[in-house]
């Protein structure tokens, strides 16, 4: 099946995001509701995640192993990251759209993030962990990151109780669009 990656980057960045649902039928999704990680003080993580952090016991890498972390995203008992949204992912990768943000111990993946990246948009759409506090150091090591690059956002797309302890917060389709056209418009890298 061929895919057109022009026309899947536009979904994206008018604010749509794929998901399939339980027979496997990809379509495009959107919220009046979007969930944001904080780029700026509002962002906050547990004193027990500051003590990891210090023992440095995770390094940080990003692309060493983009299908493990889509694999890792995928494999839970319910996913919506079907095996076609999976190739879409690899040719969105392959094309400098989609990133995995890895954290390693040692040679083993410990946990990542894995986004899109449009303009200075970070659009998370999953992550995992295979080591305890795996994905937890990566989202701290990916935000320090974002900041630094100058991202204008980090959309998380929906909010659960692990993205709150974060300091997640609900951002309305209006305020949604302004930033996500402000970010289509800034050239940023995650590399």
């Amino acid at each position: 099946m061929q895919y057109d990656i022009a026309a899947i980057v536009e979904g994206y960045a008018q604010g749509y995001f794929l998901m399939a649902d339980d027979s496997d039928r990809l379509s495009w999704y959107g919220s009046c509701d979007r969930t944001f990680i904080p780029l700026d003080e509002r962002f906050r993580y547990p004193k027990s995640l500051q003590r990891v952090l210090n023992q440095e016991r995770f390094s940080v890498a990003i692309n060493r192993d983009f299908q493990a972390v889509v694999a890792g995203c995928a494999n839970r008992e319910t996913t919506w990251i079907s095996p076609e949204l999976q190739k879409i992912y690899w040719l969105l990768y392959q094309s400098g759209y989609a990133f995995s943000f890895e954290t390693w111990q040692g040679d083993e993946l410990a946990g990542g993030i894995l986004g899109i990246v449009i303009g200075g948009a970070f659009i998370g759409e999953s992550m995992f962990y295979q080591i305890p506090e795996g994905s937890k150091v990566a989202m701290v090591k990916l935000v320090e990151r974002l900041r630094q690059r100058k991202f204008v956002f980090f959309d998380a797309q929906m909010m659960n109780p692990h993205l709150q302890r974060f300091g997640a917060y609900r951002v309305e389709d209006e305020e949604y669009q302004m930033l996500l056209k402000q970010a289509l418009e800034r050239p940023c890298s995650l590399i």
